[in-house]
């Protein structure tokens, strides 16, 4: 860290360095690109991976908190960039840099209304384009006189706006067509099966081919983040479940994660095993509805069938412990709610023991199918560096080459204590990626395979506070969800209320992976990439 603090002080004499479980930088905005082009470009730091940018209102300024990692060297840093500037807050995009910051910066601006210079593409993106104010800013009128319920259709943006800064300095507000008047558009969504949620997609297409793709997302943004502003850090809980409901255990985890972190709180092994097995239950779980809805999106209707077959397994375990099949609320901040059902060891070693003949049911029926091979063999083609520049995680990042298992880069919980394989495929293209998720269960297999055997006796829960009061300060953590790597940041003033939480999910980087995948394939070729990354939209609209 001291040196990563060195080559910064020495690209940036302005740079200010705080020390904490990630090297935070503040550097003025001024500096701001210049030295996250170095940051990027120099060999002794080569930060290629954008894990996120995190809006926040500090009142008497506002700005961006934005993580960094370095694939090379496993180094991590974070930096700070703000502006005192409420009437027009500006600060420079770093679009040009790393593609991801197309999607994030457009949230930030969404909901804090920073305007950042030299972003090709800056309109809403989760709300309406006639949404009065910016609903993160502390000072936000969340009356209906700012805004009413509207009951006539929000008209449809054909034009964007960038804020375009010229050699001298001055910047000038430019607008442009999302689409040119001669191409042909059409609406796939929202109301669409193979959309996975409520997703809509403007498609350019010359013929059958794709030349461009404008993703529509807001269509159930529910706001969670200005809620959690509100509520105390166990309330806050539930959201979690509710986004990427195939990874509900997995972002709960996060969660209590980085509220235990915050606290220092030491949680007993007994829900250590115990949240890692639901994890990975949760992980097979949601590769089995992923190996479902892609073989049911391209026709094979039992292949559908038998996923869901095995998956009503898990459920029915899920069941027995927590009450619930999909939103859970298992886990709690230090431990788990209540003890495992008396059953739940025994149902897990009979799920192991089942899954291996059935994965090989699902290949002898799909996976060697002409048609299967023929529909997703390179197509949709994400290469290694362009997953980086994505933030594409998960099984998708994975089936580009890119080794990103958090359980791996960054262990957390017990995963350091278990034996498993990271896997990876090469090709990049929908099959890799569908490949990836067929071969991480049989890891989920050996994972559970491992902890049946072996929950230790104890306490599955730590005693905490009634009332749960972070420190002052702000703290990240990820996890490896279902679909890549989720990400928690929370910043406390003290109170009993979080005063900033961002949920950092992979669903929102996947959409950015869809215009560059779909550009140059067949109108039929798109429901076979959308498969294949699968994100779920509520994880995007939260």
């Amino acid at each position: 860290m001291a040196n990563i603090q060195e080559k910064i002080s020495a690209l940036c004499p302005e740079a200010t360095f705080e020390e904490g479980e990630t090297l935070l930088v503040t550097v003025p905005d001024a500096k701001w690109h210049a030295l996250a082009k170095a940051m990027k470009e120099d060999a002794d730091l080569s930060f290629d991976y954008l894990v996120g940018i995190t809006g926040v209102d500090w009142k008497e300024s506002m700005g961006c908190i934005y993580y960094f990692t370095s694939t090379k060297y496993g180094t991590h840093v974070s930096v700070k960039v703000s502006t005192t500037d409420r009437e027009k807050p500006m600060l420079h995009s770093v679009s040009d840099l790393w593609k991801v910051a197309l999607i994030h910066e457009r949230e930030v601006y969404d909901f804090y209304g920073i305007i950042f210079i030299n972003h090709p593409d800056l309109r809403r993106y989760f709300l309406r384009n006639d949404w009065k104010g910016f609903p993160l800013r502390k000072d936000y009128d969340a009356s209906d006189k700012a805004n009413p319920i509207r009951l006539e259709a929000e008209k449809n943006e054909d034009d964007t706006v960038s804020y375009i800064e010229d050699a001298e300095g001055k910047i000038q507000k430019k607008r442009k067509l999302v689409f040119k008047p001669e191409e042909y558009v059409i609406n796939i969504g929202p109301q669409h099966p193979s959309t996975h949620g409520v997703m809509r997609m403007r498609t350019a297409l010359e013929g059958e081919t794709i030349t461009h793709i404008d993703m529509v997302t807001g269509y159930i943004h529910r706001g969670i983040e200005k809620l959690c502003e509100g509520l105390g850090y166990p309330q806050s809980l539930l959201f979690t479940d509710r986004m990427d409901y195939m990874s509900a255990h997995q972002n709960r985890h996060c969660l209590c994660l980085c509220i235990e972190k915050a606290l220092g709180l030491e949680v007993p092994k007994r829900a250590q095993v115990i949240r890692v097995m639901m994890d990975e239950l949760m992980r097979l779980s949601s590769h089995l509805l992923s190996y479902g809805c892609l073989t049911m999106d391209l026709g094979a209707t039992t292949a559908f069938f038998y996923g869901f077959r095995e998956r009503e397994i898990i459920l029915n375990i899920f069941e027995k412990t927590c009450g619930a099949r999909m939103s859970l609320n298992y886990d709690t901040i230090g431990g788990v709610m209540a003890d495992i059902d008396v059953d739940f060891a025994n149902d897990v070693k009979a799920l192991c023991k089942l899954m291996p003949e059935r994965l090989k049911e699902y290949h002898k029926l799909f996976t060697g199918n002409v048609i299967a091979n023929n529909r997703l063999r390179g197509v949709g083609v994400l290469s290694r560096e362009d997953a980086i520049n994505l933030s594409v995680t998960g099984p998708s990042g994975r089936g580009s080459g890119w080794a990103c298992d958090v359980r791996k880069t960054a262990p957390y919980s017990i995963y350091n204590e278990i034996d498993f394989d990271e896997i990876t495929e090469t090709e990049g293209d929908s099959f890799a990626r569908y490949m990836v998720r067929m071969r991480e269960m049989e890891q989920c297999v050996k994972i559970l395979e491992q902890l049946a055997d072996n929950i230790p006796e104890g306490d599955y829960c730590a005693k905490v506070p009634k009332i749960i009061k972070l420190p002052v300060g702000h703290w990240f953590q990820q996890v490896e969800a279902s679909r890549g790597a989720f990400g928690v940041y929370i910043e406390s003033t003290g109170e009993k209320t979080p005063y900033r939480m961002h949920f950092n999910s992979p669903c929102l980087n996947l959409l950015g992976a869809v215009d560059p995948c779909t550009r140059g394939e067949k109108i039929a070729d798109l429901i076979a990439i959308n498969a294949s990354l699968d994100y779920v939209v509520p994880d995007v609209d939260r």
